[in-house]
């Protein structure tokens, strides 16, 4: 096994199995006793991990899965809204979110609704939704081992789906639909511009995201950052040195297994003899929303304080990428795959496979650093944690003393996979603090306005 991991069918087996064993653990782990026992909250985690599967089976692109993550995790913070007085609801503060209408009835459990609402926005946004049925069943027949009846079990589904058909409307009017009708995203011409790169000379992911509506940012180019080192063939150029730093490196075996921990390629090609073998890997995003329940189950959080977690990390990585994909296709600068064979070494080839889409900014250490940011604010600086997310897909574990310890990890992946600059990976980090920031310092104020609100009365 090499280190970016089993071949895709071994993964496949392997997610099967640990999909088999999660089931067969949401059915035992608690026995019907008379009464009714609270919903853990790791089955916030148990509906993410199922997306995940789903999306490294879609091969979906990292900014469309920071938005599956969003939508999901925002319908199940409603639900849990709509009985609350700490975690106000979002309406009226994200934008274009102007009201969530309350059932006229009551749910028998709003974190089992809460659940129901993930997984019928992930069913019904997801190309691979489907799937989400056999999960609600397993989870529906875990509630009843809880203590639920069937009655309550299908009131609280029809709770947690009315309030998922609004936040479905609400995604549906944030123009990602509109994209398909915008002309198709061609390379620009010229020196030091973006091309597609081997071995599959993918198309480019992603061009128009910068038009999506954001969650909480005023715009997607809110926080612009500075333009990259400018592109130059001259040997004492700033851009010259950057793209000799790539290829200079030499790598030990830690930084080796670095890079391939935070991979995080949906879809890589790899070379098997005269074949190419497609490889699914899971993507930043879905590391990180890993990382999340990771932290909310080791800190003990209760099932609303869950809930709002992974809500605003979700948050944060649809802004974080909106962010970062503005500026990729503004600045449009050439990977150091493509520089390097051109005007250092013909047979170069990085570590990692160059990703689709132009290198500035770093998209790894911005959605990567506004989630270590949100995190600490959350779990504290010093959270220690083991990462095991991606223990599943044959890269083993890693141990980390904070967030910001993972998120720095993250970022230099990129250079010593040899598909960034360092530019691009410091100011990513940049970015990703200011939006991580933003967003926490908006979230706060709604909390106190809503606390003002709470006085007056």
């Amino acid at each position: 096994m090499n280190l970016k991991g089993k071949s895709l069918i071994k993964r496949n087996l392997a997610t099967r199995l640990v999909m088999g064993i999660m089931v067969v653990s949401l059915f035992f782990s608690c026995q019907p006793t008379g009464e009714k026992k609270p919903l853990p909250a790791e089955s916030i985690g148990w509906v993410t991990e199922k997306m995940t599967d789903l999306m490294v089976h879609d091969i979906t692109n990292p900014p469309l899965a920071g938005r599956f993550y969003a939508y999901a995790c925002l319908s199940g913070y409603e639900v849990l809204a709509t009985n609350s007085e700490g975690n106000p609801s979002f309406s009226g503060f994200l934008n274009g979110l102007d009201s969530i209408t309350q059932p006229d009835w009551e749910s028998p459990s709003l974190p089992m609704s809460a659940i129901f609402a993930m997984t019928h926005t992930a069913g019904a946004m997801q190309p691979s939704g489907s799937e989400m049925e056999a999960f609600e069943l397993s989870f529906a027949d875990s509630c009843s081992s809880w203590g639920y009846d069937e009655q309550e079990i299908s009131r609280a589904k029809t709770y947690g789906k009315f309030i998922s058909s609004q936040i479905l409307e609400y995604a549906n009017a944030d123009r990602y639909r509109e994209i398909s009708n915008y002309p198709r995203y061609q390379p620009s011409p010229g020196e030091g511009k973006w091309y597609p790169t081997p071995p599959g000379y993918f198309a480019p992911v992603e061009p128009y995201f910068n038009t999506v509506r954001p969650f909480l940012l005023s715009s997607s180019d809110q926080f612009k950052p500075k333009p990259p080192v400018p592109f130059s063939s001259n040997p004492d150029s700033e851009f010259y040195k950057l793209m000799q730093e790539v290829y200079e490196l030499e790598m030990n075996k830690e930084q080796r297994e670095i890079a391939a921990f935070w991979d995080c390629n949906p879809f890589a090609l790899e070379e098997t003899g005269h074949l190419m073998v497609g490889v699914k890997q899971i993507s930043p995003g879905g590391h990180w929303m890993g990382i999340t329940d990771i932290a909310c189950q080791k800190a003990g959080l209760e099932f609303e304080e869950a809930m709002k977690v992974n809500s605003i990390v979700a948050m944060g990585l649809m802004d974080g990428f909106i962010s970062c994909w503005d500026e990729k296709y503004r600045s449009d600068r050439i990977r150091p795959e493509t520089a390097i064979r051109k005007y250092l070494d013909p047979s170069y080839k990085p570590m990692l496979q160059t990703p689709p889409f132009p290198e500035y900014l770093s998209g790894h250490s911005t959605i990567s650093t506004t989630s270590a940011v949100i995190l600490s604010h959350f779990f504290g600086e010093k959270f220690s944690y083991t990462d095991t997310v991606e223990e599943k897909y044959g890269l083993g574990t890693r141990d980390y003393e904070s967030f910001l310890h993972a998120s720095e990890e993250a970022s230099i992946s990129r250079l010593y996979g040899g598909i960034h600059y360092m530019d691009a990976i410091t100011r990513g980090q940049d970015q990703g603090k200011k939006v991580g920031e933003w967003i926490l310092a908006k979230h706060q104020a709604h909390l106190d306005k809503r606390n003002a609100l709470l006085v007056n009365d």
